[in-house]
């Protein structure tokens, strides 16, 4: 039997392919399930995370054990088999083995040296061991990539290299400043009370938010949090668990928001953080409101009108107050609507109305362009209901987006919160997919290469053993068979010589034994020299033939042993 591996991940397939194949934990169950029903399989285990979904199989035939684990993929994650092929990768023997200790010690991951990979491949053992998928094979190379994460982590500074995809997340929603000053004093609303989520609120705390609010579709678990928060010596914080129909009221107040649920749809849509987003405005204006009154006259700022101020109405070709009821609607996102920045749109409004247009502009017209043109304007008419040109555009300055007020960070696979939020004026957006393109352009230390060689290091180890202990059932027949053989001749010598006394009997005994020891010692411990080398698995096929022995007494001391490894194994 063979280790083969056939999985996706965020470096051979899109985040928008990664979503779609995405499994819940049922459909991991059955895929495990499936697999070690299936005929090139007695072994199986899948690592689904955020960003790789993985099938682990011990397999007697590569071509079959790779169609069959490539099929079971396409139908438990519901892409398409021809579809999701060209994303595939496949490792075999030891670099299938070589693929997991990289895995486990981050230098796979989106960030690399992040330490989170251990607990998920802890929870892909302890779910094949749950259902019995996990053979000798799995439990071994499982259990050793954790150990070699550990080492990993312990005698390099993979550390230094990456960190959590949370933390390395909230950094992109600081833009590059400290997490800890971005996030001081600033309220957070955490969806989702699992594993990730758990990490994200911890953080966050630490990082000094004022307050966080958990989410939860089972509100036991969103309290239990909270109170973790409440208690713990390093994230004591305000913290409180709400039911996910107060979501759209907490977004309101949020500052901060991380989401990461198993949901197979949407968490937050582009509507309701829009919405969300105008409630904060609405109380903000009525703040400013409250202010303005008690400030003396004339001295009061002039008041902002939706997103935009004065500035940006001076040049903006559309009739303001005919559009700031519009939901989702602002100054800032008309090319967000349209499709178009806005001076673009102002040039397109004076074409509908019939405006003269600067002849550098209409030289560049076709039309194919005026086509594109009036799309947008269509869009922009559906949204807004009209497009009230009020004068001839002028050459205007881009006005820069506003600061975000509502930070947004999605870590879950499916996404919950919709892409589109990434045009909301007000919003910054972090998600898998832009956390993808982050993490390809951060340096490298140079302690990944030390890691490199640890791994290509507990690679060869590992081999060796399991090399060795292939070979071990059949040297342990062998000895059995030649105990069996001096056991039969010694009988039969009894029957021949009834007059030998115990003494001399015993003495006989032992003569034989050490006979058939010597004679045995040196060829055993040379074949399990030969059999740890690469290439040194038909050492066990040579033994069996020149021996001539039983293939099912061979397999019998392999379930012995198997048997005796669980029992010792710990819980």
């Amino acid at each position: 039997m063979s280790l083969l591996v056939v999985g996706l991940s965020h470096r051979s397939a899109p985040v928008s392919v990664l979503e779609r194949a995405s499994l819940n934990a049922d459909a991991q169950v059955k895929l495990v399930q499936d697999t070690v029903a299936a005929e090139p399989a007695t072994e199986a285990a899948v690592l689904a995370t955020c960003n790789r979904i993985e099938l682990y199989a011990d397999v007697d035939k590569f071509h079959a054990g790779v169609a069959e684990l490539s099929t079971l993929l396409a139908q438990h994650s519901g892409v398409g088999l021809e579809e999701l092929t060209p994303y595939l990768y496949v490792h075999y023997e030891d670099r299938a083995v070589h693929h997991l200790f990289s895995v486990a010690c981050g230098l796979d991951s989106m960030v690399v040296g992040e330490g989170q990979i251990l607990g998920q491949i802890k929870d892909s053992l302890a779910r094949a061991q749950e259902l019995h998928t996990a053979g000798r094979l799995l439990n071994d190379l499982f259990q050793q990539a954790l150990r070699v994460g550990k080492r990993a982590h312990s005698e390099t500074g993979i550390d230094r290299a990456g960190q959590s995809l949370v933390t390395f997340g909230l950094e992109q929603l600081a833009v590059g400043g400290a997490v800890e000053e971005w996030a001081a004093g600033r309220k957070a609303l955490v969806i989702g009370a699992g594993s990730m989520s758990s990490l994200a609120a911890a953080t966050l705390a630490r990082a000094g938010v004022a307050e966080v609010v958990v989410a939860n579709r089972t509100f036991e678990r969103a309290e239990r949090l909270a109170r973790i928060l409440t208690e713990g010596d390093d994230t004591a914080v305000s913290a409180r668990a709400v039911p996910m129909a107060a979501v759209p009221d907490e977004l309101t107040r949020a500052d901060v928001v991380v989401s990461c649920t198993g949901a197979t749809g949407l968490v937050l849509t582009a509507e309701s953080v829009a919405q969300a987003v105008e409630g904060r405005t609405r109380g903000d204006a009525a703040e400013a409101a409250d202010d303005g009154a008690r400030a003396s006259a004339g001295t009061a700022p002039a008041p902002v009108t939706g997103t935009a101020g004065a500035a940006a109405e001076e040049n903006c070709p559309l009739d303001l107050a005919a559009v700031q009821g519009s939901t989702g609607f602002s100054v800032h996102g008309e090319a967000a609507v349209a499709g178009l920045d806005a001076a673009t749109l102002e040039q397109h409004g004076a074409w509908v109305a019939g405006g003269a247009m600067d002849r550098r502009e209409t030289a560049r017209r076709s039309p194919e362009g005026d086509a594109e043109l009036i799309t947008a304007l269509a869009a922009t008419a559906a949204t807004v209901g009209r497009i009230p040109e009020l004068r001839r555009p002028e050459p205007v300055a881009v006005i820069p987006r506003p600061a975000p007020a509502l930070f947004l960070l999605d870590l879950a696979m499916p996404r919950d919160i919709d892409a589109a939020v990434h045009r909301l004026a007000g919003v910054r957006l972090v998600d898998i997919e832009s956390l993808a393109g982050a993490s390809a352009d951060a340096p490298m230390a140079a302690d990944v290469d030390q890691v490199r060689r640890i791994v290509s290091d507990e690679v060869a180890a590992f081999g060796a053993a399991q090399r060795a202990a292939h070979i071990t059932p059949t040297v342990v027949a062998l000895r059995t068979m030649a105990a069996d053989v001096v056991a039969s001749e010694i009988a039969r010598l009894d029957g021949r010589l009834p007059g030998l006394d115990e003494r001399q009997r015993g003495e006989i005994r032992q003569a034989v034994h050490r006979v058939v020891d010597k004679l045995l010692h040196a060829p055993t411990v040379r074949v399990k020299q030969l059999a740890a080398e690469p290439g040194g698995a038909g050492y066990a096929d040579a033994l069996r033939t020149l021996f001539d022995l039983d293939p099912e007494t061979v397999a019998a001391v392999s379930r012995a042993v198997e048997s005796t490894d669980k029992k010792d194994r710990p819980a």
